[in-house]
């Protein structure tokens, strides 16, 4: 089972961190949930709760007395203790028996996937340690969490690798998909057809997923499709991804459509793809563990500056997993908003995005490419896009097809 996979790594990457302990709270995670929680618990739990990761291979659960049956039947905990009336007296007998020194709290600054501690239960973990040599033996296990959650484990990839074929393939359709007058919409309507008929997920929220660039007048980035219509000499971008087993894929993709009498992209489309398409593979190139997230960002956004183009307004990558921004280490510039994110090592088993564009008279032109970081560089997860893809005026499906 992948939460006993998960489990089991967390037990092994405390001394790593210089923790003895690391301490999930939570109660009504139906409702709100620590990010860290699904990787080693496959339900949910009401009442106040403590689960509690020891170094010697303990894993313990404090649940309420109506969780118990559902904790044990997870099957991955060696302890499950009910409660009924105070999480605290059996949380601090626990405590004394294992006398951890250094206590793991998910509490980031900069990470939103390890800052799953609520001030509430926090201040109630204070209440229930007050008195106790416990209270000051209390850090953030940003660190440590972060890197259970970017480490991927075998079933852990080879479930986003099932997600980036499912994506890959309903990227295939486009061609065939894109009429004349349809709207960015209509397109993401085609989407979502596909997506329901896999009984699969979108990797994010489903209006925004995919989404739908047609030309220069629609609106990049986040936005949503508009009613921007379908017409020759637009550059069509795609960002998309289908979420299956819990796990994302995140990739973009783009066409150009020819206007009457052209038989070749566009010098001015074709040398954006290039410049865009090199800096990905300037990057993946640099890519290893022990870089920082910044000096991979850097690689690539010197190569968008080299070729003339304005520097792109955004990280150029993201790690991917069970959400589509799914925390941890960041390929970014050195900008405030990203914090230390971005000064953090590249590790083994992480899966990055490498994405970028400019924009060009006919539209956006933007790739994005999912890797995992090896021992000693990089390997693309699906094949990368090498060509812009070239559709005919009258049906859009691909020509001399």
């Amino acid at each position: 089972m992948l939460t006993h996979e998960k489990l089991n790594q967390a037990v092994a990457l405390l001394p790593e961190f210089g923790l003895d302990l690391w301490l999930l709270l939570g109660r009504e995670t139906g409702e709100l949930c620590d990010p860290s929680l699904p990787l080693i618990l496959e339900t949910t739990v009401t009442w106040q709760s403590a689960l509690l990761i020891d170094r010697s291979g303990e894993r313990i659960a404090i649940v309420g007395r109506y969780d118990v049956e559902n904790v044990e039947a997870s099957g991955g905990f060696t302890r499950v203790i009910g409660y009924d009336e105070d999480l605290g007296a059996p949380l601090l007998a626990e405590l004394h028996r294992l006398k951890p020194q250094r206590i793991g709290l998910n509490f980031s600054r900069d990470n939103h996937t390890s800052d799953g501690l609520t001030l509430g239960m926090y201040l109630s973990l204070l209440d229930w340690l007050k008195g106790s040599q416990f209270s000051d033996r209390l850090v953030s296990a940003d660190a440590f969490a972060s890197a259970l959650r970017a480490r991927k484990t075998a079933a852990e990839l080879a479930r986003i690798e099932s997600s980036i074929s499912a994506t890959i393939e309903i990227f295939a359709e486009v061609p065939h998909l894109l009429r004349t007058g349809m709207t960015e919409r209509d397109l993401s309507a085609a989407f979502h057809d596909r997506v329901d008929a896999l009984k699969a997920q979108t990797s994010w929220e489903r209006e925004y997923c995919p989404m739908v660039n047609f030309g220069p007048e629609s609106g990049a980035g986040h936005a949503g499709p508009g009613d921007v219509q379908l017409a020759p000499g637009q550059v069509v971008h795609l960002d998309f991804g289908i979420k299956q087993r819990g796990y994302c894929a995140d990739l973009q993709r783009c066409w150009y459509v020819a206007r009457p009498g052209e038989t070749a992209v566009p010098t001015e489309v074709q040398d954006a793809f290039d410049t865009v398409r090199g800096a990905i593979l300037a990057a993946s190139i640099f890519l290893r563990p022990g870089v920082t997230g910044a000096d991979v960002d850097a690689v690539a956004r010197g190569h968008v500056v080299a070729a003339g183009y304005e520097e792109y307004k955004h990280a150029l990558g993201h790690q991917v997993g069970r959400t589509c921004h799914d925390g941890a280490t960041l390929l970014g510039p050195r900008w405030p908003r990203y914090g230390q994110t971005v000064e953090q090592a590249v590790a083994e088993g992480e899966v990055y995005t490498l994405e970028l564009g400019v924009m060009t008279s006919a539209g956006i032109v933007s790739l994005e490419e999912m890797v995992v970081v090896t021992a000693d560089g990089c390997r693309f997860l699906s094949e990368p896009q090498v060509e812009l893809g070239l559709l005919g005026p009258s049906t859009y499906s691909p020509m001399n097809s």
